[in-house]
Formats: structure tokens, C-alpha cells, sequence
């Protein structure tokens, strides 16, 4: 008797980013609108981060909302129909339970029942998490076509009088098509994480505390002296690694798209990488704010609109968040 052969999986050698979509809270914030409860001023928010307002979302609306307007620019930018998604991957912090899944829900708005779909909880790192599990999927066969969707409704997670973080955060959705290419589009992913820095940034308290009483609604707080000084030293050594993964060097670069958590750490970045000046440096978090896991696709979509000649060019892009967690690829530019 022989033994049986096993029949395994395998796709297109190659993968690339197909369509990008967008979607922003439907309020303006300026800042003064939020200096009084931090005892603050319109100059020392923009002197420290860059940010001139930032967009929020209004009381009814909620993560999953933003996810499916990004998502459906996205799968139409594509030239796919919903239902040839393979697979749904949703990068959140800001779902507003537990369970089931923000990305189940989004398949089945969107039309791509009965794709499987799951969450990716890596905070601001989470759309490279996601861009790099699509490019595994559908390398390995298990998809043709996977969205990757970053989506965030961070003031519902906010303590307006917190003075470390409350006046970063925006809230929005920035959604990727990924499919099959001719030609390499998305390099290895250099990716990792720090667990021993986990109180550098994240929730102020447990669920289990808040339910027994003990504390307030737990809300986002951070550590901006410790942050700052790890996203520009370490993160920097992270995004010259995965140039090298590539196989190219900054002036081969069209853009460069780091996770939008303030415009020092972002200006730092580029003089860190000597990046020339012909290489674009997407600056969404002037208008935007700090969207979490949405920020890289959110600033991808508005660089790409201003500047749509960058289309076909090569973008490093680095996430950096709660965890401490990483990654970072270079990607064509849809």
C-alpha cells in the first residue's frame, strides 16, 4: 500500500498593492478646541507635534463605518469585484467589542461573504502586519485577492484632559487591495516586536478593573519623551533594515509613508535616513492627526492625490505603536 500524497497550496510568485481608499471622521477639530481641559495653546500643540487639527467622527459613527467607505474605493480602484476578496484583515484597537470581529462584520457590509476575516491587534504597526500576511496569502495560494484595512474611532478612547496623548488622536480608515503581479511589489517585511517596553504606550487600565469599579473608562496614555526617543533611533535602524531587505537605497525611493505619530519623530526620520529631497515625505498628520493603524494608508491615499506621479514609484513604510510592536516594507505605489 502506498502512502497517500499530499496536495498543498501555492500561488503567483509575485504580489502587489492594486487600489487604495480612505475615509476621515466628518468633523474638523482645530486646536483650540481642545486646549482648555490639558491647560494648553493652539502653538504648543504645533510646535511639539506638527498638528494644525485632526479629524474625529461623529457620535453614531463608528470604526466599521470608516472601514467599509475606504474599502469599497479601494476594491473599485482595484478593478475586482467584493466578492473575489480571498481573505479580510482588519487592523484596529478602537473596535467597540471584543468579539465578534471588526473585520467579519466588514466582509459581510462589503460583499465578501464568506472570505475569512479576522483582526490584527498591532496598533499603529498594524497595517504592515497586514500587508505582510496578504502578500503570504496570496503567494502560498490561499488568496488571490486580499484587503488590508486599517481603521481607527480613537476618541472614543480619549481623556480629554490627558496631556500626554488626547491631542494626537484622529479617527479614520485607510484600506489596501492586494493582489497578484507581473513584477515584485512588496519586499520582506522586517517586522518584530518589544513586549518588556509595553507600558511605554497603550490603555491606562484594564477592562477587569473599570467592570469591578475601581477605575474610570480605561483610555489611551503614553510615554512621549520614551516614545519619541524609541521611534527615532530605533525605528530608524528598522527602516534602513527593510531598504536593505529591498534591495534598494533611499534615492531610489519615490516616497517615504512612516506611520503619522508626529511630525518631529517623521521630520527626525527622513534626516536619520538622509533621504534627498526628491523622495516625497507624506506630512498627513497636519490635517489628520494620529489615526493608529490607519495613518500609513490614509497618508498613502492623500500623497498619492496630491502627487499622482508618484503612481508606480517605490514607498518605504514603517509602523511603530503600543506593544512595543514593528514593521516595515517597501511597496509600488498603486
Amino acid at each position: 500500500m502506498t502512502n497517500p500524497t499530499l496536495t498543498q497550496s501555492s500561488g503567483t510568485e509575485f504580489t502587489r498593492i492594486l487600489g487604495i481608499g480612505a475615509a476621515r471622521g466628518d468633523r474638523v477639530v482645530p486646536n483650540d478646541d481642545l486646549i482648555g481641559p490639558i491647560n494648553s495653546s493652539d502653538e504648543w500643540i504645533r510646535q511639539r507635534t506638527g498638528i494644525i487639527e485632526r479629524r474625529r467622527a461623529s457620535a453614531d459613527v463608528q470604526a466599521v463605518d470608516l472601514a467599509t467607505e475606504a474599502s469599497l474605493e479601494a476594491i473599485e480602484k482595484a478593478g475586482i469585484r467584493p466578492d473575489q476578496i480571498g481573505v479580510v484583515l482588519v487592523s484596529t484597537i478602537s473596535n467597540t467589542v471584543q468579539t465578534p470581529s471588526l473585520a467579519a462584520l466588514l466582509a459581510d457590509r462589503i460583499g465578501a461573504n464568506p472570505a475569512p476575516a479576522y483582526d490584527i491587534s498591532a496598533a499603529c504597526a498594524g497595517y504592515t502586519y497586514g500587508i505582510a500576511q496578504a502578500d503570504s496569502f496570496i503567494r502560498s495560494g490561499l488568496a488571490e485577492y486580499v484587503l488590508v484595512v486599517g481603521a481607527e474611532k480613537l476618541s472614543d478612547l480619549v481623556n480629554p484632559a490627558d496631556r500626554s496623548i488626547s491631542f494626537l488622536l484622529g479617527d479614520g480608515a485607510g484600506a489596501a487591495v492586494v493582489g497578484p503581479s507581473d513584477t515584485a511589489g512588496i519586499s520582506k517585511t522586517v517586522w518584530g516586536s518589544d513586549g518588556s517596553k509595553w507600558d511605554t504606550v497603550g490603555m491606562d487600565n484594564p477592562l477587569q478593573a473599570y467592570r469591578e469599579g475601581r477605575v474610570e473608562w480605561p483610555t489611551l496614555r503614553q510615554d512621549g519623551p520614551s516614545v519619541f526617543r524609541w521611534a527615532v533611533w530605533e525605528m530608524a535602524k528598522v527602516a534602513k533594515q527593510a531598504l536593505a531587505e529591498a534591495g534598494v537605497e533611499p534615492e531610489d525611493l519615490a516616497a517615504f509613508i512612516p506611520h503619522q505619530a508626529n511630525m518631529r519623530i517623521i521630520d527626525e526620520f527622513a534626516k536619520q535616513l538622509k533621504l534627498p529631497e526628491s523622495v516625497a515625505i507624506a506630512r498627513d498628520i497636519e490635517t489628520t492627526g494620529n489615526t493608529s493603524a490607519a495613518s500609513i494608508p490614509l497618508a498613502t491615499h492623500r500623497l498619492l492625490e496630491e502627487h499622482p506621479e508618484l503612481s508606480g514609484g517605490l514607498a518605504l513604510q514603517i509602523g511603530f505603536g503600543a506593544g512595543l510592536v514593528f514593521g516595515a516594507q517597501v511597496v509600488v505605489l498603486p
